[in-house]
């Protein structure tokens, strides 16, 4: 995880081991031999401060939604754009997000390693679905199962939620959004689009 990040936020070792308060090839140590096996908390602490993430991430576990009973599913550092598109993120996870089992039984049968968690970006979804609004996302319910519903899904380089109807006949599909304010995409080849998975629940603030 931490190797990832430095790579995806172009951060060098020396520089993080600095800011730890170590000598400067001490975070290089940990991520290429293993030397500290794990970090001590406030050095965890302070990288998780750092990158922005959750301090579990890094190998915290004191209070970890496993511990809890729940079902953890990882926040990815990624917005989905319910707009004219986007391309920015990464898939990086920013934090793990508890779930009830029981609860999360009844929406989907996936495993937690097939869901995530990601960000809505833009009002072509309004009302169903808010900028800032945080949704679930199924990737086990894909192309192979594709129905009526609503979609993350990749058209050329963007990363879009949008809602899809199916022709039943033809199979051939049409890109809506539900803010009227926003043009449709009809009559689309199956081909024409890469389904990343299937909206199965959405949460966000009451302002």
């Amino acid at each position: 995880m931490l190797e990832q990040l430095c790579r995806e936020r172009e951060q060098d070792y020396a520089s993080l081991s600095r800011m730890v308060g170590r000598n400067s090839a001490y975070i290089q140590q940990f991520i290429r031999r293993g030397t500290p096996r794990r970090l001590p908390e406030q050095e965890r602490r302070l990288l998780a401060r750092h990158f922005g993430i959750a301090e579990q991430l890094l190998g915290g576990s004191s209070h970890s939604a496993a511990t809890a009973g729940l079902v953890p599913i990882a926040l990815l550092d990624l917005a989905v754009s319910a707009g004219p598109g986007t391309e920015g993120g990464s898939e990086m996870p920013v934090a793990q997000i508890g779930f009830d089992p029981a609860w999360l039984n009844r929406l989907t049968s996936a495993g937690p390693d097939e869901l995530n968690l990601v960000q809505v970006d833009g009002d072509s979804m309004a009302n169903t679905l808010l900028p800032g609004d945080d949704i679930l996302v199924d990737r086990s319910d894909g192309e192979a199962r594709v129905r009526d519903g609503i979609y993350v899904l990749r058209i050329e380089d963007s990363l879009l939620v949008k809602r899809l109807t199916l022709h039943p006949v033809t199979r051939r599909v049409t890109v809506q959004s539900d803010n009227p304010a926003y043009a449709d995409w009809p009559d689309l080849s199956l081909s024409d689009i890469k389904l990343i998975g299937r909206v199965i629940w959405t949460g966000r603030r009451v302002a």
